[in-house]
């Protein structure tokens, strides 16, 4: 074993070692003006300099073009539960929601509260507990829906779609725990959002990509003005103070991102990270992945030890271990390895073997 930690939290989760030690480097000190950033003032030119680079990077990185504004917002995605059909729904309006885990069921039933919705239940389970998604085919969809809502991965279930959702509607897609991990078409999206808590830094602040053209679509009137998407593309993301430092650690790790190879780069080792993992519980029946194959998340890897009176003890010794931030959502249970992309290899390895050396001794 291995003195490293590694931290396997779903969120809150690990950041880029790297990132950490820049951020400690400057955190009495930033750009030499003998404060922090957390002390700067957002209309600064020094910290305006900051964000619109950050703007710039997250762009690069993505591919976002012109027809989408980028914004910075305050709270988790749980807040663009409610903003975005505070925005775009009414009495007389249908949006759909394609229910495939405990996240979007949670943005159904916000949504629910502003205007009709068709939840669309696309989880199944077999007869052996295997979860998956169900056909496109079987699915009740919507005539003219205002717009389609999906979340590509559960971070709870470790459920990912290897599609886009088809929809007659503008697309929305909540990105929180798969967010610059895989590369995407950014015409496909009128819409992504995204909690930094997994993927981007600290928990405090949501990535917002949205058209412009369907922020014309949308009705501020009855929306407080710091959920205003337009007001909010107008004026930089800063009609009130943001959360500052969650922005600047996002702008080192957009950074750290572009010097790994981008999200081509990432892609390519989220792969590798899951492929690794995947492939030792398929070939151990001590351990057990519930999901199947096609649907199997890369970020994040739900498992159950075949004696689950030994959860605790796996807790516990994987602690001390080095290995941090397995245990299942309680809604689930078992076992859970989030690997995001400041996930390295190693960290992998290191929990595989440990998963081995645990078994022989209690197998």
């Amino acid at each position: 074993m291995t003195n490293q930690t590694y931290n396997f939290c779903a969120g809150p989760a690990a950041l880029p070692v790297p990132v950490m030690q820049k951020a400690q480097q400057e955190l009495l000190n930033w750009r030499g003006l003998g404060v922090s950033v957390m002390e700067v003032s957002h209309r600064s030119s020094e910290y305006q300099e900051l964000a619109n680079k950050a703007e710039s990077d997250l762009r690069k990185l993505m591919g976002i073009g012109e027809e989408h504004a980028v914004l910075f917002m305050h709270g988790g995605a749980s807040l663009q539960f409610s903003s975005i059909p505070m925005s775009l729904l009414s009495e007389n309006k249908t949006a759909e929601y394609i229910e495939n885990g405990i996240w979007s069921s949670k943005a159904a039933q916000e949504a629910a509260r502003y205007g009709k919705i068709n939840s669309i239940p696309a989880l199944q389970m077999d007869d052996s507990g295997i979860r998956s998604l169900s056909s496109p085919s079987t699915w009740t969809r919507s005539e003219s829906p205002v717009y389609t809502h999906y979340t590509p991965n559960e971070t709870i279930e470790g459920i990912r779609f290897p599609f886009l959702p088809e929809t007659n509607g503008s697309l929305i897609a909540d990105l929180s725990s798969c967010i610059l991990s895989e590369k995407l078409n950014m015409s496909d999206f009128d819409m992504i959002y995204a909690g930094a808590q997994k993927n981007i830094g600290p928990a405090g602040m949501t990535i917002v990509i949205v058209k412009h053209e369907l922020m014309d679509k949308m009705d501020f009137s009855r929306v407080p003005k710091v959920f205003n998407y337009k007001a909010q593309a107008e004026q930089g993301s800063m009609i009130n103070t943001p959360p500052t430092y969650a922005w600047y650690l996002a702008s080192l790790v957009f950074e750290w991102l572009l010097e790994q190879g981008g999200v081509e780069g990432m892609e390519k080792l989220a792969h590798q990270r899951a492929n690794l993992l995947y492939s030792y519980l398929d070939s151990d029946d001590f351990y057990h992945n519930p999901i199947a194959p096609e649907y199997r998340s890369l970020m994040n890897v739900p498992f159950i030890l075949k004696d689950e009176s030994l959860n605790d003890k796996f807790l516990k010794e994987a602690r001390s271990a080095g290995l941090v931030g397995l245990k299942g959502h309680r809604s689930v249970g078992g076992m859970r390895a989030s690997i995001y992309n400041s996930m390295p290899i190693e960290g992998v390895e290191a929990l595989i073997a440990f998963m081995k050396e645990f078994k022989q001794q209690n197998g």
